[in-house]
């Protein structure tokens, strides 16, 4: 509310008398000169002003003043300034005042009267307060009104003063009711837990880590965390004791982080903590509480625990370095049982004279009515999986072909084991990818680039950071299978089935749970790859996995393109053909000799090969993660047609998340005679 000053030139009576009163109003401060000269007693005046209003709170001031019959009415001259900052005069009768208007002497101190902070109250008081850095100009009143302004406050009124009386009583009986209603509460939680506590067992219900989110309950080793806290701050005191040279804390502190530790051992709960821990804890609380008494200096502890985590960083860093070079080793390492495997298969069939028999030609490798699968793959016990899994849930195994293409290595022992445990009614082919004479370096980019010198410097260069110094980013790259033209043989599938016009595409490491032929009759609307799409939000987009600071890239492909997964794709080979896509992978191979596009493997080619020309499948077909993500939903794994092992944690390892290892073990002959052989177990 806006407080504005305003000055009054008042006339009235016979004689000259200068009387200084001031109407109060609820937003205007009005001084008043009253101009007569020989009134002998100013302050008779006020008293009669006084006698005409006993109740000054109820804001009538002016209309008593008003209705006296022996004052006559006074002519108001007032000066102010209106909003614009101009200076105007106006005239105004006592008599045209309103009953809210108050006379008040500022010469007086009291008067019975309220003065103009009282009358205002507090929001007149806050809007000076806001004022109070305000300039005023300069003038002859200026003085005089920051004085009666600032005038110290007097006593408060009756009213007001009952009140804050009655304010604070209701305050004090609104606390005592806050305070009984907190004691029922705390009575109630009290009975809660002393119920609860009967019922409780004494046995340790679950365990319990600072490492782990997925902890049970957080108070079955509380006695371990604290010694391993304790261990941690002895460590920190004992640097600052020896610093300080007090050898006998220092030895002392040593002592018990040792004994602490060895208490400790590998134990992840209290349960498993020996008897004489909880003792051991209470007298190395003793030792540190002395220490503290006798080093605590907060600069110097804070810069030690600094130290401590960097220190524990760094140790970190190196672990998982050492881990992720540890697992890709893994992963590339063929265990025993799959390495006796194609070594008594391939013996066997040399020894029971199957190389001698002519092979014959089945008419079902060529019939494009019938339903064909392409399987690139040099694991004997994977690509007996994908087969058995598919011929187990088709409604006609005996109108499936699968065309099964490995290495020369392998060749034989894929041979004999399809010969031995031949699925019903299904056919299959074995090829040797060396037989296929077109595929040599001068056709083919990738063969080409994997006989150049500065490819087999990358690999095989003895100097050339490619383990643990290298860390995990470009190891991953570092994988055989990247040099095996089986990998990349999927982008030749019409010249390897010239009279196929449609061909499905399944990875070594998938398992097929549900009938795949209605795969066939998916209009693909004229796009060459169906497949499902891999990107959530800004994941597994084509940024993820190619350069777009290269112009090359940036220029011809969208960075939020989604990606698409390899493992299960409906290949249309007549639309192949017309689009040229072969021609199309070589150009982008070539341009990519020095690895500037993308890193190694199929996949970023396989985007760029197929960019706008994927057709996306349906999620179900296709559930991926099962081979690097232990938190999969496990009824959208149950529901999908195909789940494959992408990543390094392959069913066959000992890496698998054992979870999801009975989806593929199920479709593993166990009792099998070679496989006993080689000692596989489930």
């Amino acid at each position: 509310m806006e407080a504005r000053r305003r000055f009054f030139t008042l006339s009235s009576f016979d004689r000259l008398l200068v009387v200084a009163l001031s109407l109060v109003r609820l937003d205007v401060i009005v001084h008043i000169t009253t101009v007569n000269a020989e009134v002998p007693d100013v302050r008779r005046l006020q008293r009669e002003l006084k006698a005409h209003r006993p109740l000054y709170d109820k804001g009538d001031g002016a209309a008593r003043f008003n209705n006296d019959p022996d004052i006559k009415d006074i002519d108001i001259i007032a000066t102010y300034s209106d909003v614009s900052g101009a200076v105007r005069i106006s005239r105004v009768k006592m008599s045209h005042l309103s009953a809210s208007w108050i006379l008040e002497n500022p010469a007086d101190g009291d008067n019975g009267l309220p003065n103009s902070s009282q009358t205002l109250g507090d929001s007149f008081q806050a809007g000076m307060n806001l004022e109070e850095n305000v300039e005023y100009p300069m003038g002859d009143h200026q003085s005089e009104e920051v004085g009666f302004f600032n005038r110290q406050k007097p006593p408060l009124s009756p009213v007001k003063l009952k009140r804050q009386m009655l304010r604070q009583k209701r305050m004090e009986l609104r606390t005592a009711e806050l305070i009984r209603q907190d004691n029922e509460n705390d009575n109630i939680m009290q009975e809660t837990a002393f119920e609860q506590s009967k019922r409780l067992e004494p046995r340790v219900t679950g365990k319990y880590s600072i490492w782990r989110r997925d902890f049970e309950s957080p108070n079955t080793d509380s006695t371990l965390k604290l010694m391993r806290d304790q261990i941690i701050l002895a460590k920190a005191y004992a640097h600052v004791a020896k610093s300080k040279n007090e050898s006998s804390l220092y030895n002392s502190l040593m002592k018990h982080c040792k004994e602490s530790q060895r208490a400790i051992g590998d134990a992840n709960s209290d349960a498993e903590l020996p008897s004489s821990a909880l003792n051991q804890a209470q007298a190395m609380g003793h030792v540190l509480s002395i220490a503290k008494d006798q080093l605590y200096d907060c600069p110097t502890v804070q810069r030690k625990f600094r130290a401590m985590i960097q220190s524990t960083e760094g140790t970190v860093t190196a672990l998982k370095r050492k881990s992720s070079f540890l697992i890709q080793l893994a992963a590339k390492i063929v265990p025993r049982p799959l390495h006796c495997l194609p070594l008594q298969l391939a013996a066997d069939y040399y020894l029971q004279g199957h190389h001698k028999k002519e092979e014959q030609i089945n008419e079902k490798f060529e019939d494009p009515s019938l339903y064909h699968y392409a399987i690139f793959s040099d694991n004997v016990l994977a690509t007996s999986v994908v087969v058995n899994s598919t011929v187990a849930h088709a409604k006609e195994p005996e109108k499936h072909v699968f065309h099964i293409v490995t290495d020369k290595l392998n060749f034989v022992a894929m041979k004999m084991w399809f010969l031995v445990n031949a699925p019903p009614k299904a056919t299959i082919q074995i090829e040797n990818i060396d037989s296929f004479k077109w595929l040599n370096s001068s056709y083919c980019s990738v063969l080409r680039q994997l006989e150049s010198a500065r490819l087999k410097e990358y690999y095989f260069k003895a100097n050339h950071p490619s383990s643990l110094s290298a860390g995990s980013d470009n190891l991953k790259y570092r994988n055989p299978k990247y040099l095996s033209m089986l990998n990349h043989l999927r982008f030749y599938l019409p010249e390897v089935y010239p009279k196929l016009e449609k061909i499905l595409f399944l990875d070594d490491d998938i398992v097929v749970q549900k009938d795949l032929t209605l795969l066939w009759s998916v209009d693909l609307h004229g796009m060459v790859n169906g497949a499902v799409e891999t990107c959530k939000e800004s994941f597994h987009r084509f940024d993820k996995y190619l350069n777009f600071s290269n112009p090359l890239i940036s220029e011809n492909f969208s960075p939020n393109a989604c990606g698409w997964a390899f493992g299960m794709n409906m290949f249309d080979l007549k639309e192949w053909r017309k689009r040229n896509i072969t021609g199309i992978y070589h150009y982008w191979q070539d341009a990519n000799e020095d690895r500037t596009l993308w890193k190694l493997g199929t996949l970023p080619p396989g985007l760029i090969t197929f960019y706008n020309l994927t057709y996306p499948l349906d999620r179900s077909w296709h559930v991926l993660g099962l081979g690097y993500d232990p938190a999969l939903n496990l009824t959208q794994i149950d529901n999908g047609a195909v789940v494959h092992y992408n990543g390094n944690n392959k069913p066959w390892l000992d890496l698998a998340v054992s979870k999801y290892k009975p989806y593929w073990s199920k479709y593993v002959m166990y009792d099998n005679y070679y496989l006993k052989n080689c000692n596989f177990r489930e």
